[in-house]
């Protein structure tokens, strides 16, 4: 009789879990144990999940329009809620220009217009579902108050121009890591970006650069190595005094693009202290799989483009694209997206996308390479990021079932998602607080 309930028992606990159960094919299949996405449910609810880097537009930061909806971006309240995403570091990113008086001035502007979108969503949109948090204790406490939790990360130093007092301004704004170029050399230091052309501005860190290097340590603000060129990244490793960060990268070994971190830069990390936030970028993560995808869908974009008398860009043609014309064209973008793919679901001629178990292969990689304690995840979510199976926040419980399914422990699965990065920021506010009392 007693075999008779147990059996009962785990059979309605498996039956209940693949109800509530939200899978995507891109990482899994019939035959997954029930018993698994049980267990790894449990552990996704427990943990603290922390995505180190999704972009922001402005567009969806007013009082129409704003993440407590539905919004066309891959990150917003109710797909974070959904998913079980409870981190989600939004940046304040800036394209590089010209580096003038007149550059400076307009990039800071845009950045300032970032930080105001983010607390506005925290303090007047949504203040009863999210919270801002500047370190890891409120992280903590917010998580365990129910409520989700926004940080912010900045893309390119650019914004800061010459005056190096606007790192504690960004930092006061609430501003916890900051890249000192994205793509491009800025006046602060060359970019990976360099390696196309083998031209640099630099040979690593201005003089400048270095001054902000100094100065992020005193305030307390991770340095953020994704985009700068290895031998930036070098010197900023040989002159900080503190843990850096890699926000959103992958790992080089497995596919060879310039955004990722070599063997040897993942020594340099190791060394350092620091952590590398594995990024589901698919063109990181494995090229040629993305780039035979692409060359299909982009046909395909093309043509649905054709029948609704518009034209469509590709990523570099984009960038090319004045601000009202990229404004156009996001109008319309995502609308091509959804029927291509919807397309491409049905014709077997297309190629498979990158998906989360190619991402987890990097996790898996790094682990090994550097050991798990160096090792976090992100998405790159609306600045060009996602992989099938994790195509937008809504799916963050497929990474931790991945993760479930190789064998990682709760208390790793844990250190990957969030432990590993708010250590190091713990280790930054340290080194910062020890700087200023020797003042």
């Amino acid at each position: 009789m007693n075999q008779i309930l147990i059996f009962i028992s785990v059979f309605t606990l498996m039956v209940s879990c693949k109800n509530n159960s939200k899978v995507s094919d891109g990482n899994t299949t019939e035959y997954d144990s029930l018993v698994m996405i049980a267990k790894a449910k449990a552990i996704h609810q427990r943990v603290i999940t922390l995505d180190t880097h999704c972009d922001i537009n402005v567009k969806n930061f007013t009082d129409s329009i704003n993440y407590t909806q539905q919004t066309d971006s891959q990150v917003n309240l109710p797909n974070m809620n959904a998913g079980g995403l409870d981190v989600a570091w939004f940046i304040v990113y800036t394209g590089q220009d010209s580096l003038t008086a007149e550059g400076y001035a307009k990039a800071y502007d845009n950045a300032m217009s970032k930080f105001d979108a983010i607390h506005k969503l925290v303090s007047e949109f949504a203040p009863d579902q999210i919270e801002l948090a500047t370190s890891s204790n409120e992280v903590k406490r917010i998580v365990a108050s129910g409520k989700k939790v926004a940080m912010i990360g900045i893309e390119n130093g650019y914004p800061i121009g010459t005056d190096i007092e606007n790192i504690e301004k960004f930092y006061n704004l609430g501003a916890r890591y900051m890249s000192l170029s994205h793509n491009g050399h800025s006046q602060l230091c060359d970019s990976n970006t360099g390696e196309t052309d083998d031209v640099w501005l630099h040979n690593g860190l201005s003089e400048l650069g270095k001054q902000v290097v100094i100065e992020m340590n005193r305030v307390g603000m991770m340095i953020d190595v994704s985009h700068p060129s290895k031998e930036s990244m070098r010197q900023m490793i040989a002159l900080t005094k503190a843990p850096i960060i890699a926000s959103h990268s992958s790992a080089r070994a497995l596919c060879n693009h310039s955004r990722n971190l070599d063997d040897e830069q993942l020594k340099w990390l190791k060394d350092n202290g620091g952590v590398v936030q594995t990024v589901a970028f698919q063109a990181y993560i494995n090229t040629e799989k993305n780039n035979a995808r692409n060359d299909a869908l982009t046909l395909l974009r093309q043509e649905i483009a054709d029948s609704l008398g518009v034209k469509w860009y590709n990523r570099n043609d984009f960038r090319a694209l004045s601000e009202a014309e990229k404004a156009i064209f996001r109008d319309y973008r995502n609308q091509i997206l959804t029927l291509a793919d919807k397309k491409a679901a049905s014709n077997l001629e297309i190629p498979e996308a990158v998906n989360v178990s190619d991402f987890v292969d990097h996790i898996d990689y790094l682990v090994e390479k550097i050991g798990i304690e160096h090792v976090g995840i992100s998405s790159d979510f609306d600045g060009g990021g996602g992989v099938k199976g994790w195509s937008d926040a809504s799916e963050t419980f497929n990474v931790t079932l991945e993760l479930v399914k190789r064998g990682y422990t709760e208390n790793e699965i844990a250190m990957l998602w969030s432990g590993n990065l708010l250590r190091v920021l713990d280790e930054v506010e340290a080194v910062a607080s020890k700087l200023n009392s020797n003042l």
